[in-house]
């Protein structure tokens, strides 16, 4: 694919051509533009035929394949506090992989073992985490237990909590919706979801917000210029019209909604490009590379990426959570309206309006007290230690009102665990210790230092934060109900991964733990994670 331009469709007319936009096709330049909008240059992309034209092409059940993709995740293991003091990783608040476990466990099979990030399970939901204080975007809660698939370690359970902003406060959305209108998307769990899903957050902007329109298949196209969000009915409208057909120029598509974003950009509000797929773009492996470095050159300009991914059976998941990765946003897989609502309405802050990037933590342990760690989940986040005080380095975004949650397994110095450590032959040149530049800290009863790096959304130099942990650990069944279910879901991921540390981890277990730290729990997900649990012990037991 030559990312360079749009590609046509068999029958399309070619993007030099002059053609004719269809009744319901819009131009940038159209008077539905937002006030205040930059008024587009003359080379603005020409519109191509409308999707809804295109014939819907009916996928042949008889000739289905699985074709998706997952990234191979490879458990992080124990490290020596006395070798290894330091543990840094970019924060994760995606949430696909439990919503997609979900669709699998529902449809009557356990996923496959890369399809479950253990930390996107935990960070689905939401703890009772105090709202921050003063300047900073996020709260810190630590707690210390025991770790319920084995007693004789310690979990330690750390907590992020991003501001809460009210409605008033979020500032004016620049949304582009980029759709993939492919052939493969004409299942009734696709593009038919993404219509209602985008409804749903339709419904929720107002006259300050813009939303457009792009949508791919055999070429990308403009459908819906920028449009002011009270104006419902027309963005309902082309919507409503949108079918399915051709193949996938998702790479064009994506190089021309970063141009509408670009052109329509707000400068003190949120620019944003929402990609609605199931991942299965005609790119070709040369061309990966570019895709990425195209979004990256756009998240540095203020523009920022979701990706929604729908459907079964070829869904790209490894290829959309790099891309939202890239972008500066946020990876969510919708399997129901029921998540549509969750995403989209319910948690809109989060999903769309980023009040911190580049946040990262970095945890230094205290070989007096821990004798090995392992953070649970996060393989595909870990950074290098030196990344840490590097702002060149991207790493993750919060959003308003998003929770983060990490865990920690540890063994205390003393315990005799059977679970096989590294060892590290005596160094010839320099002692095994580093230099101890704190000893009231390392003398006192601090179990570890969690330190965070953060960049308010539109600076380029980051913030510190540190807190001291304090050994003081109570019992599990005295711990709160945050520590209680998290620990839960985090069992539960190591038991479908088939984790070697999983050690006495059991659906029974996971069951006792959830349903004694459910909660208010009134939108009904801890309820559901119970269910799905119960249902995924039913089919490991056939």
């Amino acid at each position: 694919m030559n990312l360079g331009g749009p590609e046509s469709a068999p029958g399309a007319s070619s993007p030099e051509a002059a053609a004719p936009a269809p009744d319901g096709m819009v131009t940038l330049s159209d008077p539905g533009m937002a006030p205040g909008a930059s008024s587009p240059e003359a080379a603005a992309p020409a519109p191509y035929p409308f999707p809804g034209e295109v014939t819907p092409i009916t996928p042949n059940t008889e000739t289905q394949y699985n074709t998706e993709e997952y990234h191979l995740i490879t458990d992080n293991t124990f490290h020596l506090a006395k070798d290894n003091p330091l543990s840094t990783f970019s924060i994760d608040v995606d949430t696909a992989s439990y919503s997609n476990l979900r669709r699998f466990i529902t449809s009557g099979q356990l996923p496959p073992p890369d399809a479950v990030r253990i930390e996107e399970l935990i960070n689905y939901f939401t703890y009772d985490y105090p709202q921050p204080e003063g300047d900073r975007p996020f709260s810190i809660t630590t707690e210390i237990s025991q770790a319920p698939w084995n007693p004789q370690h310690q979990l330690v359970h750390i907590g992020l909590q991003g501001k809460q902003m009210v409605r008033e406060e979020i500032p004016p959305s620049n949304l582009v919706f980029l759709l993939d209108v492919s052939g493969s998307m004409s299942a009734p769990n696709k593009l038919p979801l993404v219509k209602s899903s985008l409804q749903m957050l339709v419904n929720q902007l107002s006259e300050r917000d813009r939303v457009s329109i792009v949508v791919y298949a055999g070429a990308a196209g403009l459908v819906l210029s920028p449009t002011p969000g009270n104006q419902k009915a027309k963005i309902l409208e082309a919507i409503d019209r949108l079918n399915s057909g051709g193949s996938t120029a998702g790479g064009a598509g994506i190089k021309l909604a970063y141009e509408v974003a670009k052109r329509t950009y707000l400068p003190d509000g949120n620019n944003r490009v929402i990609l609605a797929t199931d991942g299965d773009f005609n790119v070709g492996a040369s061309s990966d590379s570019e895709l990425v470095r195209l979004i990256e050159s756009y998240r540095d300009r203020g523009v920022f990426l979701t990706v929604l991914g729908f459907g079964m059976g070829n869904l790209k998941d490894s290829k959309m959570e790099q891309l939202a990765d890239k972008g500066n946003g946020n990876y969510g897989y919708i399997d129901t309206e029921k998540e549509a609502q969750k995403m989209l309405v319910t948690e809109m802050g989060g999903t769309l309006l980023t009040i911190a990037k580049d946040v990262k933590i970095q945890v230094e342990f205290n070989p007096d007290r821990v004798r090995a760690y392992r953070l649970i989940g996060y393989e595909n986040r870990i950074l290098q230690d030196r990344d840490f005080n590097d702002d060149r380095k991207d790493a993750g975004e919060l959003g308003s009102g998003h929770s983060v949650t990490a865990l920690y397994e540890i063994i205390p110095t003393g315990v005799d665990s059977d679970i096989p450590l590294p060892t590290i032959d005596p160094l010839r040149y320099q002692t095994n210790s580093s230099e101890i530049t704190d000893p009231t800290g390392y003398k006192a009863d601090e179990l570890m230092l969690v330190k965070l790096r953060y960049k308010h959304p539109d600076k380029n130099k980051s913030q510190l934060i540190a807190e001291p942990v304090v050994d003081r650990q109570i019992s599990l069944e005295n711990s709160s109900n945050n520590f209680k279910f998290s620990a839960a879901v985090a069992e539960f991921g190591m038991i479908l991964r088939n984790s070697e540390d999983r050690g006495d981890a059991s659906f029974t277990q996971v069951l006792d733990l959830a349903k004694g730290s459910r909660g208010a729990d009134l939108e009904g997900y801890r309820k559901e994670f119970i269910e799905l649990v119960e249902t995924a012990r039913e089919l490991e037991e056939r």
